[in-house]
């Protein structure tokens, strides 16, 4: 499966695998090196899954007049 198919989850899980082999520094050099290159294609396919999840997030607020709005997340 690609990592575009790729859930938050799953890919999250196999970045941490990844870690691991790597700082457990077993991996021959060519191995490590794909292993990096593999983890850095998950890391960016998962900001970018949390970037699109950050867009769709709203938060409910409480109106003067008792009644409740939709408006979009801000970190601030």
């Amino acid at each position: 499966m690609s990592e575009k198919n790729k859930d938050f989850e799953s890919s999250l899980k196999k970045l941490e695998e990844i870690v691991t082999e790597l700082e457990g520094g077993d991996l021959p050099l060519e191995k490590s090196i794909k292993a990096f290159e593999d983890g850095i294609k998950l890391t960016r396919h998962c900001q970018k899954l949390l970037t699109e999840a950050e867009l769709k997030i709203e938060k409910l607020v409480d109106s003067d007049d008792g009644s409740f709005d939709l408006e979009s997340f801000d970190e601030n």
